[in-house]
């Protein structure tokens, strides 16, 4: 009786070998489809396809101690998307689609951050900036590892969630995350987290132009910027970068 080959690689993209063989047919799982209403047409899809990126919803941009607090924005704005991701994420994971958490968390050592970057967070040069310790607690600022880059308490990551580091506005640059969905066999990303107009466009922009299929969970997104930036952003997405939907839709077409 021959014995079961040996699993390479996470399924789809997986060989099955053994001490004579190796398989590299790659068999498709078995679609799970779904059709999704978004604000401009319904959108038909396989979450064996799918990922979700929960974009940037760590202590330094949500928590009342975080440095976006510190330096006075209001980041209750930031956490309304809490409550919604809160109900939302149970349901992905029920359903088998992969939740990727991307956090900014720099270098201790900041080698791979330009002065303009710096230059963003620190215009002074006198304020508290990337990898200075917050003054309520001590936290570096947006340092991998550190409190400051962790996500808020509110939101729950399971083992079997996956975390990638950035270190720009997309979570695309210079980081692994297109290795990891490509890997994954994932063509279809949702999108959120904060800020909607910044971190969240900017890696969905990308996502677009590797690409990725994109849909957008308004509700599942925040920001602390004005209102028309949020608008300008929906508008871009909508015209030019992929789909808009909320979590609600998404519920429906899952049944649950």
């Amino acid at each position: 009786m021959s014995q079961p080959k040996t699993v390479l690689g996470v399924p789809p993209n997986a060989w099955f070998v053994d001490e004579t063989t190796a398989d590299l047919s790659r068999p498709p799982l078995e679609p799970t489809l779904v059709s999704i209403k978004t604000d401009t047409k319904c959108v038909r899809l396989d979450l064996k396809k799918s990922a979700l990126l929960v974009i940037d919803m760590q202590n330094d941009f949500c928590h009342p101690d975080g440095w976006l607090a510190h330096i006075g924005v209001d980041v209750s704005l930031a956490r309304d998307a809490i409550a919604p991701l809160q109900k939302f994420l149970p349901i992905m994971r029920q359903n088998g689609v992969p939740i990727v958490w991307v956090n900014w968390g720099n270098r201790p050592d900041l080698f791979n951050i330009s002065p303009a970057i710096r230059h963003v967070y620190n215009p002074s040069g006198m304020g508290v900036g990337l990898g200075d310790l917050l003054p309520k607690n001590q936290a570096p600022v947006l340092i991998k590892d550190s409190w400051a880059s962790a996500v808020v308490d509110e939101l729950e990551k399971h083992p079997e969630d996956i975390s990638v580091d950035k270190y720009r506005m997309s979570g695309f640059w210079d980081t692994p995350l297109d290795s990891i969905l490509r890997n994954l066999g994932k063509t279809t990303l949702f999108f959120a987290g904060v800020n909607v107009d910044q971190c969240v466009m900017a890696t969905l922009q990308d996502a677009n132009f590797l690409g990725y299929d994109c849909i957008l969970i308004h509700d599942c997104t925040a920001t602390t910027s004005p209102d028309y930036c949020v608008q300008a952003t929906l508008y871009n997405v909508r015209q030019c970068f992929g789909f808009v939907t909320d979590s609600t839709e998404i519920c429906t077409a899952l049944k649950v």
